[in-house]
């Protein structure tokens, strides 16, 4: 089991380094390090799943709004997918494989269901990463107005009002248009391992779920230095205290050169580590 974890993480890996790299693979492969019986059987059938629901999509329906809503009908309408508060409590609703089988998940893997099926069947959509809610845009992004839909809500099309006020219950803050810029493949697949992160952070008997999704953060080709420390407090937590150690002084070094004063603290910590064997 080791081995295959060990290969898919491989594959992660190179996967988040290729030049267009594959979303809902990215996905699927999250997925696998949850569910180690998913095996390369179980990514295949999730991706013609994703073949099978684009093919039952109109030929070219036509514009943006045309597409926004054939995609509404099939996804939201005929296959049910959709969110619901209690999604938020449940690991499976960040797992690509899971919300294919359960049609319910949260805002940015039922957005990922929408881009990839919409991908396929040829229609110009892509993720847009509001604060606290994840929705998808279809057509030109530059054009200036663009067209949004909410897959958590079945792909419910939103005015500029709607998509303000998505953004206001989120932060209290106004809607910026830095936030309607299309999300990378590699920023939404962070942002679905940082919801994994919170999830386990708040049930401590999943600490291994937290260390799994910081292992893979730490993967992606551009990913916060402060992940390395995040990383050696929770193996510290973990009762790993040498390796804990270990990690965080070799944090407090990559520190060093910009904050010393940050790095001695650091350096503390990784003493109060080891001091936890004594």
């Amino acid at each position: 089991m080791h081995d295959k974890s060990g290969g898919r993480r491989e594959q992660f890996a190179a996967e988040a380094r290729a030049e267009r790299p594959d979303l809902a693979l990215l996905c699927l492969l999250v997925g696998a390090e949850a569910d180690p019986a998913l095996g390369e059987h179980g990514i295949d059938e999730a991706q013609i799943e994703l073949d099978r629901l684009a093919g039952l999509l109109p030929f070219a329906p036509g514009g943006p709004r045309a597409w926004a809503a054939a995609l509404a009908e099939l996804l939201g309408v005929r296959c049910g997918f959709r969110g619901s508060p209690a999604d938020y409590q449940r690991l499976e609703s960040s797992l690509l494989h899971e919300v294919l089988r359960r049609r319910r998940g949260l805002p940015i893997l039922l957005s990922v269901v929408w881009i990839e099926v919409a991908r396929r069947a040829g229609a110009p959509v892509y993720g847009v990463a509001l604060p606290g809610h994840f929705v998808i845009g279809f057509g030109d992004p530059a054009e200036a107005e663009p067209v949004l839909a909410d897959p958590f809500a079945g792909g419910r099309p939103l005015t500029g009002t709607d998509t303000e006020l998505l953004v206001a219950g989120a932060t209290g803050a106004a809607l910026d248009p830095s936030m309607l810029v299309p999300a990378k493949p590699l920023e939404i697949v962070l942002r679905i391992l940082n919801n994994i992160r919170a999830w386990a952070a708040t049930r401590p008997e999943r600490s291994d779920v937290q260390l799994w999704a910081l292992d893979l953060s730490l993967l992606l080709p551009a990913h916060p230095a402060s992940l390395r420390y995040d990383r050696a407090q929770l193996l510290v937590q973990r009762g790993e205290f040498l390796t804990g150690a270990a990690e965080l002084d070799a944090y407090a070094e990559v520190v060093a050169a910009v904050d010393p004063a940050t790095a001695d603290t650091i350096r503390g910590r990784a003493r109060a580590a080891r001091a936890m064997l004594n």
